[in-house]
């Protein structure tokens, strides 16, 4: 999960859809707005890294009502209407080309072809919304054991001011959501989890704190809701150039996984150094009243443009990072996603986290299934859904994300094979379409990372 950013309008929607197919963006059935009218684009299921497709139905205090109702067989049931982010004006007023995701009204593109976009944020910088996202506060003297009590990290021993990337798992070691966590202080921790997963991530925060204050303890949760709490992904080679231009810290010393909080236009904004891209980058979270500010100036520096979905979900699917509800689910562990590194050391001894029988079973003996990469060299790009089969026609999987990769100008994609027939280097087949072409087993990431670690 990582760094995100997002922005594009104004192309007829039939080419557009071929656009979309020919660039692999995500298929699901989403909606776009061009000025007043609405249009759906079938079977468009745009999507972003870590975000799960799922539709988020709000945010407690923050209900929206639907004048578009869906009908059952007994009653007609309210959809909720979608949400916009506190940067959606500036997304319109720069032609983005708007989709409902996870219940949020986002930039899909800009005027750039998304492999154009895509290419800008390997060279330069892009900037992407995120502000869909969940974004949560949790302290008091008993965060860190509550945190813990649900995910697999080490947060006891994580320095102040350092990010780690875990997961929520259930008590079968399958994953309920794949999160950030910030530690501010020994009792204070910043959680940036997927915007699809709001209501699930929410009950299992408040579950757990009411457990909690039932034997005493002291728990606090604040969830930042995203018209009062922007949050954007600054992304690309030159992302600390642009940003050492506006704020005044040293970003030599703000390694990659790093937090600090700073003054900017007269209001305290965190950045952190991370992203879903694989590039160097920062997530800056902000009051809502700086936002469209901070992001106009960081856009009037050189080369620094918009980015939306589409580029989102090819970069993160290069740099091999996984997305909720497509390479990761209740139903897979840690484990099988080939994510053995995010269960700590400490919490493997320990093995008191939900679902820690099944999953340390799997890291002493193996798993029957395991994620894995694959290139096609000749053929249409491979989707989602996609049939995976032996050299000999058998069928031994799924591809869970896939699309063709601007930067190595062949198919890529990802999925789930026996643990067996997952060897690097390894022959196997696709099916497209009722066709099969010929693939090959590969490393992940697709493409190097670029992280700043100082080194």
């Amino acid at each position: 999960m990582l760094r995100f950013s997002l922005r594009g309008r104004s192309v007829c929607f039939e080419t557009f859809d071929k656009r979309l197919e020919t660039l692999g963006s995500v298929r699901e059935s989403c909606t776009i707005f061009n000025n007043s009218s609405r249009h759906t684009v079938s079977k468009s299921r745009l999507r972003c890294l870590i975000d799960s497709e799922t539709r988020s139905n709000g945010t407690k205090g923050h209900r929206f009502s639907s004048t578009t109702p869906t009908s059952t067989s007994t009653a007609t049931t309210p959809t909720p209407e979608p949400g916009k982010t506190c940067l959606y004006d500036l997304h319109v007023e720069n032609r983005g080309k708007i989709i409902n995701f996870c219940g949020w009204l986002l930039p899909v593109q800009y005027q750039e072809a998304i492999a154009a976009s895509h290419q800008h944020t390997r060279t330069f910088a892009s900037l992407f919304d995120v502000g869909h996202m969940m974004q949560t506060l949790v302290f008091g003297k008993d965060a860190t054991e509550l945190l813990e009590s649900l995910t697999t990290s080490d947060l006891k021993n994580l320095s102040k001011g350092s990010a780690v990337l875990t997961v929520f798992t259930n008590e079968n070691g399958g994953i309920l959501d794949d999160l950030i966590i910030t530690k501010d202080d020994d009792h204070k921790y910043f959680l940036v989890s997927n915007a699809g997963r709001r209501n699930q991530d929410s009950q299992l925060l408040l579950q757990q704190q009411e457990n909690f204050k039932r034997q005493g303890k002291s728990i606090q949760l604040q969830f930042l809701h995203p018209l009062e709490q922007s949050l954007v992904a600054l992304q690309g080679p030159t992302a600390a150039s642009v940003l050492r231009s506006i704020v005044k810290i040293n970003l030599k010393s703000l390694t990659f996984m790093n937090s600090v909080e700073t003054t900017v236009f007269g209001s305290r904004i965190r950045i952190t150094r991370c992203g879903y891209t694989g590039e160097d980058g920062f997530e800056i979270s902000m009051p809502a009243k700086i936002a469209r500010t901070l992001v106009e100036a960081i856009l009037d520096t050189p080369d620094t443009k918009l980015a939306g979905l589409g580029a989102r979900d090819s970069l993160r699917l290069e740099a091999g990072l996984c997305l909720y509800g497509h390479d990761i689910d209740e139903e897979t562990t840690p484990v099988e996603a080939a994510l053995t590194w995010l269960v700590a050391k400490r919490r493997r001894a320990e093995g008191n986290f939900p679902g820690a029988k099944r999953i340390l079973s799997q890291i002493k003996s193996g798993t029957e299934k395991k994620r894995i990469g694959l290139t096609v060299v000749h053929g249409p790009p491979v989707r989602e859904g996609a049939c995976i089969l032996t050299p000999e026609g058998e069928s031994v999987g799924k591809v869970t994300s896939g699309g063709p990769s601007p930067t190595l100008g062949r198919s890529i994609a990802m999925g789930y094979v026996p643990s067996e027939l997952a060897h690097y280097g390894g022959g196997i087949l696709v099916q497209v379409r009722g066709k099969t072409y010929k693939a090959t087993i590969a490393k992940i990431p697709f493409v190097k990372t670029n992280y700043y670690t100082a080194k």
